[in-house]
């Protein structure tokens, strides 16, 4: 280094110079920046709002979709017996005046409106004579000596079970086989 009060090189006093200017001019590249980080934290904040806006417009559309679904879920079936109850209510009101066989044609129609309106609801009914007793889908209403037919077996059925789309929703009632002479 150079004594104080010496001229210092012209190349030293160039590098002083370029040290004093470049200290604002980085400053001013570290100020624009941080307002660009500070715009584009703003921008990924609005969005993130708006998102989270959109979220909760949808949980609250399908929380109202669930609720109509489940007061409305059975309008379409509710449709279809529309038409089996306007055939036993037309059956009682002609019943005084009706002969056996209009009586047993009206029944026969209206047994085939509900078979209709079953058979579109994916509801079957549950034959099981013959099949081996299942609790799962049968109850047993009493146990019948029978010489033909094969130990706990369904010999008969008191009344149909039914089944919705494979899943149970009454179960048959059957009158079950046991071998002859046991208890």
């Amino acid at each position: 280094m150079s004594e104080p009060g010496a001229e210092q090189p012209p190349a030293e006093l160039e590098q002083a110079a370029a040290a004093e200017t470049a200290v604002p001019t980085e400053l001013e590249e570290l100020r624009q920046q941080l307002a660009e980080s500070q715009a584009l934290a703003a921008q990924h904040r609005d969005q993130l709002l708006r998102a989270a806006a959109e979220l909760d417009n949808i949980r609250k559309r399908a929380a109202r979709d669930v609720d109509q679904a489940h007061r409305y879920a059975l309008e379409k079936f509710a449709q279809e017996l529309l038409p089996v109850r306007d055939s036993l209510e037309l059956a009682a009101a002609s019943a005084p005046s009706a002969d056996v066989a209009s009586l047993i044609a009206g029944q026969e129609a209206t047994s085939k409106l509900l078979a209709r309106a079953f058979e579109k609801f994916a509801i079957k009914g549950i034959e099981p004579v013959g099949e081996p007793f299942d609790p799962q889908r049968h109850e047993a209403m009493a146990m019948q000596e029978s010489a033909t037919a094969a130990p706990d077996s369904v010999l008969h059925v008191v009344q149909r079970g039914y089944e919705l789309n494979g899943r149970l929703l009454r179960p048959a009632r059957v009158i079950v086989s046991r071998a002859p002479g046991s208890t």
